[in-house]
């Protein structure tokens, strides 16, 4: 039994059987004013399967709870949860009933739509593929990778931004992403967004503070800020491990040189714009020391699996092989296609778009369009979830 704030009593209902139930809340001195927020997961039997608590050191004066300030973010880090009893009709039930989803503004499904932040995909032409076309606060034409897996899966259709207000318990239960777009592993990176500070990390932090804009050059070189970057994230999977997180995926750095953004920084305009090789090179370098450090993290929390999800190797097949694909343009967006920087990162309706999003592998200047998402989540499905339904 739990005591509300009107000194009345609340009973704990349990969830059917194979179910979780996912409770939160908050509380604050004022608005603004110092606040703090708290949640449980529990399944049927009243087990407790994750638990978070955090302090605010100020609330947000808005109609929102103030878990949007307290999230730290990176490039991708996905939890799943199995919590299935032996009961449970395999057949009927998913062997992962839930997905939790950190990240930045490749897996964001709209959490930026409730903040204060100019990083917003809420308005046309985002969403012009997805259901309803409706632009949902995700950056591209459609889905994104946590949707497609979690409907492969079998979890649901679509993960669900956690700020969303209207989150049915149903959603909870299932999993939402906590990502939010322009965060990452550093916290100049959010500092400069103003977005929510959790996990996929990593590109954000290179662009913002090391290869466009030098502020971490000034203290770091390319391998002292990969070893910044990844302790910081080594910490992040340490706090969701004591959370109750066990079974881990973190994804690795894209080809980060083959970004239209990035090809266009370095005054790449003409028709034979071409991957930038030093910035590839250091992507690489990255994921090489993701891949190393992820086991080293693994044997010192007991009974966890933490795997690395590769994203450089799909997507710069798509990119050198992109005929393989269906795809015929490979170094700007579809969104800006026809501008005259070649490229574009804020679309909005009055951005010239390409007839066909399917045919180019960027949506904008950034972020992959929902056919190359597809193409990732395959590859995810073949070299990553096999090792997490066999751990």
């Amino acid at each position: 039994m739990v005591k509300s704030n009107n000194r009345g009593m609340v009973s704990w209902t349990k969830p059917e059987e194979g179910s979780l139930k996912f409770n939160v809340d908050g509380s604050t001195l004022g608005q603004p004013g110092p606040a703090g927020i708290g949640g449980i997961l529990r399944d049927h039997d009243s087990s407790i399967k994750m638990l978070f608590s955090k302090l605010v050191i100020r609330s947000w004066d808005g109609n929102l709870k103030p878990f949007h300030k307290t999230v730290v973010v990176v490039l991708v880090c996905m939890t799943l949860i199995n919590c299935c009893s032996a009961t449970t009709n395999h057949k009927t039930q998913p062997k992962f009933p839930a997905i939790i989803i950190f990240g930045d503004s490749t897996v964001d499904p709209g959490n930026n739509n409730y903040i204060n932040t100019t990083f917003k995909a809420n308005i046309p032409p985002h969403g012009i593929d997805f259901p309803g076309q409706l632009a949902s606060g995700r950056f591209s034409d459609g889905k994104l990778v946590p949707d497609f897996l979690a409907s492969f899966l079998g979890i649901k259709d679509a993960v669900p931004p956690f700020l969303d207000p209207n989150l049915s318990d149903d959603e909870l239960r299932t999993g939402v992403s906590f990502a939010s777009a322009g965060s990452g592993f550093d916290d100049l990176t959010t500092t400069l967004s103003n977005v929510i500070p959790v996990s996929n990390a990593g590109t954000n932090d290179l662009l913002f503070n090391f290869l466009d804009l030098p502020t971490r050059r000034f203290e770091f070189d390319s391998k002292g800020y990969h070893d910044f970057l990844l302790q910081r994230l080594g910490n992040l999977v340490q706090e969701l491990y004591g959370l109750g997180a066990r079974k881990i995926v973190v994804a690795g750095l894209p080809p980060i040189g083959c970004l239209p953004i990035q090809m266009t920084s370095r005054l790449e305009f003409s028709t034979n714009r071409k991957c930038l090789k030093d910035q590839n090179s250091d992507a690489q370098s990255y994921n090489r020391r993701l891949v190393k450090l992820l086991p080293k993290i693994q044997s010192k929390l007991a009974g966890s699996k933490i795997l690395y999800a590769d994203i450089y190797q799909p997507l710069i097949d798509m990119i050198n092989h992109p005929q393989h694909y269906g795809f015929e343009d490979t170094n700007i967006g579809c969104c800006g296609a026809n501008g005259p920087l070649v490229t574009t990162f804020f679309c909005n309706p009055t951005t010239p778009i390409c007839r066909k999003p399917s045919e180019f592998i960027f949506w904008d200047s950034v972020h992959p369009t929902q056919e190359a998402y597809r193409y990732i989540v395959h590859y995810f499905m073949k070299q990553v979830v096999p090792k997490l339904l066999h751990a």
